[in-house]
């Protein structure tokens, strides 16, 4: 008998005060990770890059559901830096960021930032 906890169902995987990311409309990939805003505030920024930037936005979206650890160079890449340990930032426009922090063991994507890109960059 194993000692680990019953592992949760990905859609379960939500804690508060996290909340899931808005889905952009035309999304219609195979989701392989759990794609979470850190809290409501986030989430509300990720709503608003939406409405600014569909077709920038779904495809962020793609790629943070489907491969978030893949580095696109210029575009998809993590932070160094000891305050940014795990944290990754997607260029979703030329003046606008998404920073999020993968956890491949839970296969969940966790986005901490959505909007203007701020510097410097915001810490998880």
């Amino acid at each position: 008998m194993s000692d680990n906890p019953p592992e949760k169902p990905i859609l379960e995987n939500v804690e508060p005060p996290e909340v899931k990311l808005t889905t952009p409309e035309l999304f219609e990939t195979e989701s392989t990770w759990l794609v979470v805003a850190k809290n409501r505030r986030v989430n509300r920024d990720w709503e608003a890059l939406m409405q600014r930037h569909p077709e920038n936005t779904l495809r962020c979206y793609e790629d943070l559901c489907t491969a978030p650890t893949a580095r696109q160079p210029g575009r998809v890449f993590p932070l160094k830096g000891k305050l940014y340990k795990g944290a990754w930032e997607y260029e979703v426009t030329k003046g606008d960021r998404v920073f999020y922090v993968p956890d491949s063991q839970h296969l969940k994507v966790v986005v901490y930032y959505a909007g203007k890109h701020p510097n410097p960059a915001p810490t998880p």
